[in-house]
């Protein structure tokens, strides 16, 4: 897969590249808003906090998850899934910010989504190691919103492919505010994070924070 024709646009001192037919890279779209994200995020953890969930098969996760909005994902014995309430408090995940849903809702219009009203926000977290093998986001009801994906911390390697696990895969160099929007013919690509490499980052210290939004019902 060679996405060499696809060009750069610069744009309010933000670098679109498309990386895929309808999937894009925003780098530091989100750089003005990271001490507020952070601040946010603080609040969340402390109400829902990151656990490593197992899969259905039973091996437990590497990366750190918890959720906001009105579902958060899971995985369990049961399988992966959607659902009202944070399995381990048995409350209702913590509200979405209006700020992280406005981000989401920018970065996909700045790309051509216009509309895009995530009830989601998966939050993982990366620690030095830490590595998300190639998977598709099929989970969501309304497959026709596309998926946002905003990073924070440490840089990171993202996986890009197609619809085949074993296809060929972009590799991009995600820093710290950089924002992945997909959807549309991409929606369903596989895609993943190479392990974290060491590092020290002003804000978030050794690790990696990553926010994927999406229209989950």
């Amino acid at each position: 897969m060679n996405f060499d024709l696809f060009s750069s646009v610069v744009n309010n001192n933000t670098v679109t590249t498309q990386i895929a037919a309808q999937g894009w890279h925003i780098a530091g779209f989100a750089l003005q808003h990271d001490v507020q994200l952070k601040t946010l995020l603080s609040a969340i953890i402390k109400q829902a906090p990151f656990r490593q969930m197992k899969t259905p098969g039973g091996q437990v996760m590497s990366v750190k998850m918890t959720s906001c909005g009105e579902v958060g994902w899971i995985s369990d014995h049961l399988g992966y899934r959607y659902q009202g309430h944070d399995p381990i408090t048995d409350l209702p995940w913590p509200r979405m910010p209006t700020e992280f849903k406005s981000l989401a809702s920018d970065a996909a219009a700045a790309v051509g989504f216009d509309n895009f009203d995530p009830d989601s926000c998966l939050i993982n977290l990366y620690h030095i190691g830490t590595r998300l093998s190639l998977h598709q986001d099929n989970d969501e009801v309304d497959d026709t919103q596309p998926i946002v994906s905003v990073s924070l911390g440490l840089p990171a390697t993202f996986l890009f492919g197609g619809s085949s696990r074993s296809g060929p895969q972009t590799r991009v160099a995600l820093l710290h505010g950089d924002v992945v929007v997909w959807g549309g013919e991409s929606r369903f690509a596989y895609h993943g994070v190479l392990p974290l490499q060491s590092g020290d980052h002003d804000l978030f210290s050794k690790y990696r924070v990553n926010l994927t939004f999406r229209k989950a019902c």
